[in-house]
């Protein structure tokens, strides 16, 4: 296992059960399922050929991706209804982001 398998999916199961935890006591298993849903916009993966590339950037690569879809992620996590599921989809950004600079 290398390091960027690692902090790839810390980013995507740690971080967001932190998150989820500290910030969310109440309802934390509530929110964590909610960020682990948020996986989902990897189903734009199944659009690409090939399906996975080790090497490929996901950002503005995929559809769910995209620079004007992060931004409608922004706007998500902006309305207070919306913020957990906007947050949850930025968090998935931020893990695929950091994944293209390692």
């Amino acid at each position: 296992m290398d390091i960027k398998f690692i902090i790839h999916y810390s980013f995507h199961f740690i971080l967001p059960a932190i998150i989820a935890y500290f910030f969310f006591k109440n309802h934390w298993k509530k929110v964590y399922l909610i960020f682990i849903a948020a996986m989902l916009i990897d189903l734009d993966h199944l659009l690409a050929t090939p399906i996975f590339e080790e090497n490929r950037c996901s950002i503005n690569f995929h559809p769910l991706h995209s620079y004007i879809i992060v931004g409608v992620y922004f706007m998500l996590f902006a309305i207070k209804k919306t913020r957990i599921i906007g947050l949850a989809l930025l968090l998935h950004i931020l893990a695929d982001t950091i994944d293209c600079l390692l």
